[in-house]
């Protein structure tokens, strides 16, 4: 990560910087060279005219900009290190892409965003430089977001709801021969840890609710439809071991609450009676408690054997 000088950017005490400028005194004598370290102890907020407190190593205290600074651990990295391929480079080793959120859910309507994710396999030597890849790509405005393919691997293989509706969401838009073939072993995936994780998610929603509630006085519908959500597909995949994407069964309840034309009390009550139908659904569940992670690791290997340039 590059360290700009950026203003808006508070280094916070304790952490050790760089002097990108010869540390001088009000007489313009050299205290210290251009790169000498020193250690914050004070930042703009508590030091009259806006300046970072810089104590030296030989204990003396000076005042600098944050244009006069860098943080050492981000300046070692550009000084040591080659530059990380950038995102846009990634693009063309991006082997699937697909549709999920409300348009994959079948709860989409004329406000409702796309959302695509999927995965990239870089080529070899992009994984064997000293410059790494980043774990995922990102674009907020287009609504994207792709995870190079041993990352999302390992969150797939975790039960990672994202991870597991990419697989097997209606709406591909981009599958290359091996993504193609990571979804025809899809099911590999699929473990009892899916009750784990997806209570997990529906906790921290359900505290997202709870704190809502709190603050305002009301939920957010979008919140609560999504908790309910994610607990039908939860009880599916536990019964039938599959996940279930698309909601067509209950899309009219999903929708009133999305609406807001269903009470909090009311979607409080299906929340609890789901929870109930998801434990028991858990106790009868027939599939492995663990997923196939030696099969998924085979795959992984070709994946990366077919990256290896001649």
């Amino acid at each position: 990560m590059s360290d700009l000088p950026n203003p808006l950017l508070t280094i916070p005490a304790g952490t050790q910087v760089v002097a990108r400028v010869a540390v001088r005194d009000a007489a313009g004598v050299e205290l210290a060279p251009a790169g000498a370290v020193g250690v914050v102890v004070a930042v703009p907020e508590q030091v009259e005219g806006g300046a970072y407190i810089v104590r030296l190593p030989a204990g003396r205290e000076v005042a600098l900009r944050r244009d006069e600074l860098s943080i050492r651990k981000a300046q070692q990295r550009e000084g040591v290190l080659p530059a990380a391929p950038a995102p846009d480079a990634l693009r063309p080793f991006i082997i699937y892409r697909c549709v999920i959120g409300s348009r994959a859910y079948g709860l989409d309507d004329d406000t409702s965003d796309t959302d695509r994710r999927g995965f990239y396999l870089p080529p070899a030597r992009l994984h064997w430089s000293l410059a790494g890849l980043p774990e995922q790509i990102e674009d907020h405005t287009a609504q994207e977001t792709y995870w190079e393919l041993e990352k999302f691997l390992r969150l797939a293989l975790k039960a990672n709801p994202n991870m597991l509706e990419c697989l097997y969401t209606p709406l591909v838009e981009h599958a290359t021969p091996l993504a193609e073939e990571l979804r025809g072993m899809r099911d590999r995936f699929l473990s009892k840890q899916l009750y784990q994780t997806y209570n997990g998610y529906v906790l921290s929603q359900f505290r997202r609710i709870e704190q809502d509630l709190r603050t305002h006085g009301a939920v957010r519908n979008k919140h609560a439809m999504h908790l309910i959500r994610l607990l039908l597909s939860g009880i599916i995949a536990l019964r039938e071991g599959t996940i279930p994407v698309r909601v067509s069964e209950h899309r009219t309840q999903l929708l009133a609450i999305k609406r807001g034309e269903l009470s909090w009390a009311e979607v409080n009550a299906w929340r609890l009676a789901l929870h109930q139908a998801f434990d028991a659904a858990y106790a009868v569940s027939a599939l492995p408690e663990q997923p196939d992670s030696a099969a998924i690791d085979a795959f992984l290997t070709r994946a990366r054997r077919s990256m290896v340039e001649a």
